[in-house]
């Protein structure tokens, strides 16, 4: 009996929320949450990126954003946070503010396609977290972004 179990058991904790959906069950927490992350990473645009001192999504981010709205729709049980960003220039309160601004636009888009609002928190990291190092406008083009992660499955 102590065999059979202790294969259950292995068996459960190799095949994680696969088992389980990933929703409920013993072994779905972080292990879920990966995979989940991993399949929006492969299905839709994460990452969206702004003007200069700007707030206001481009149309390129409106297609990233469609791809987000298309797998959240098909991924009800999952909730995200909206990571808004800057580049280095300015002071370090008026970068918060902004990437603020950024993350809330990215969500209130979302939330306009029918994503539920309380599914969706936000974030600013201002200038304190750059993609790309560099003081130049490549690196700084790079830092101005909003990114959607994966925070949890309900």
């Amino acid at each position: 009996m102590k065999k059979l179990l202790s294969l259950f058991v292995a068996l459960v904790a190799l095949s994680g929320c696969s088992l389980f959906g990933s929703d409920s069950g013993l072994f779905s927490g972080i292990d879920c949450e990966s995979r989940l992350a991993r399949d929006f990473a492969e299905n839709s645009t994460d990452t969206v990126f702004f003007a200069f001192d700007s707030s206001a999504l481009s149309s390129e981010a409106v297609a990233a954003l469609d791809t987000q709205v298309a797998w959240l729709k098909s991924h009800d049980d999952v909730n995200v946070i909206v990571q808004g960003y800057c580049d280095e220039r300015g002071t370090r309160e008026y970068n918060l503010a902004l990437g603020e601004r950024r993350a809330n636009a990215v969500k209130q888009y979302l939330v306009s396609q029918g994503i539920a609002e309380n599914r969706i928190s936000t974030i600013s990291y201002g200038k304190e977290r750059p993609a790309v190092l560099g003081s130049n406008e490549a690196a700084w083009a790079q830092n101005r972004r909003a990114v959607t992660v994966i925070s949890s499955a309900e």
